[in-house]
């Protein structure tokens, strides 16, 4: 299949916040890029909207209802096989108790150690854009050299 005939998915993901911390999923084994990690979320249905997707998938995958912070604006990865554009939103847990339906694994991190992590490659721009777009926590003022 040529590139201008290559699949191209539509995906939402959630950047969770909880205490300072960064929810991360680990794909499960028998996933597409098994045990990768990745921002919770899935594909979007035919004329589903971003925020609609999102909640939808966080309820199937993990049984979490959450609260929309912000969009981010979206990132599209070109991999071999297909495209995948990915609408990201920083959220915060609403209600749920969190089940693990798809994934093998969940970790909270702070955003600075998030590079840590094996992730799938179409998440990186967002993760970076993300850890970039973070303010500084009160009282840190950046240093001259």
């Amino acid at each position: 299949m040529g590139k201008a005939n290559q699949m191209h998915i539509h995906v939402t993901c959630a950047i969770i916040e909880r205490d300072g911390l960064v929810l991360a999923a680990q794909r499960g084994a028998s996933m597409r890029m098994p045990l990768k990690w990745e921002f919770p979320g899935g594909k979007m249905e035919p004329g589903e909207g971003t925020e609609a997707s999102l909640h939808r998938e966080l309820m199937e995958e993990m049984g979490l209802h959450v609260v929309v912070k912000r969009a981010m604006p979206p990132s599209t990865y070109r991999y071999p096989a297909f495209t995948v554009t990915l609408y990201p939103f920083v959220c915060a847990i609403h209600s749920g108790e969190m089940i693990l339906n798809e994934h093998h694994a969940v970790v909270w991190l702070k955003p600075d150690d998030l590079t840590t992590l094996d992730w799938v490659e179409a998440d990186l721009a967002v993760m970076e854009a993300y850890r970039q777009g973070l303010p500084l926590p009160a009282g840190i003022r950046n240093k001259k050299p």
